[in-house]
């Protein structure tokens, strides 16, 4: 299991990694961080046909001081692409006011290839909904887990 931290506040814009500052990395050589930035690589080392890999995240997520109250959301994507189901959404009552959010995504990489993958700012409205999504928002405590299960 490879965890990452990311415990200052930061902003993040739409559609923009979150930053990890701080690991316990894999020793293994099955995933690749650089520190201070916000992308993962999963590698599909492996004998089988695939690697897979279980991805947790929590945080802390509200709206900046001065933006409007609109839905707001993180997720997994992988290779760019949001996982629907690691999206966890909120509506704050006010900017600055803080709620926890929590995701999980299981990755299957195939054998020899390499995926990556980010905690992202996302749309908080759905894809069939009106409102404006909210142009940034703010982090903190981010907490990144990647657990090699295959």
């Amino acid at each position: 299991m490879a965890e990452y931290l990311a415990n200052a506040v930061q902003t993040i814009q739409l559609n923009e990694p979150a930053i990890f500052t701080a690991s316990i990395p894999c020793n293994k050589g099955y995933i690749y961080h650089a520190d201070e930035t916000g992308v993962f690589i999963l590698k599909g080392i492996t004998n089988n046909c695939f690697a897979r890999y279980q991805v947790n995240y929590d945080a802390n997520i509200a709206l900046p001081e001065g933006a409007t109250v609109v839905p707001i959301a993180v997720g997994i994507t992988e290779n760019g692409e949001l996982r629907p189901t690691s999206r966890a959404i909120i509506t704050p009552a006010a900017a600055e006011e803080y709620q926890h959010v929590s995701g999980i995504a299981v990755i299957t990489v195939p054998k020899g290839c390499c995926f990556q993958i980010a905690l992202r700012a996302v749309s908080g409205v759905d894809p069939t909904g009106t409102d404006v999504p909210a142009p940034a928002i703010l982090m903190q405590n981010a907490n990144l887990s990647i657990t090699r299960t295959a």
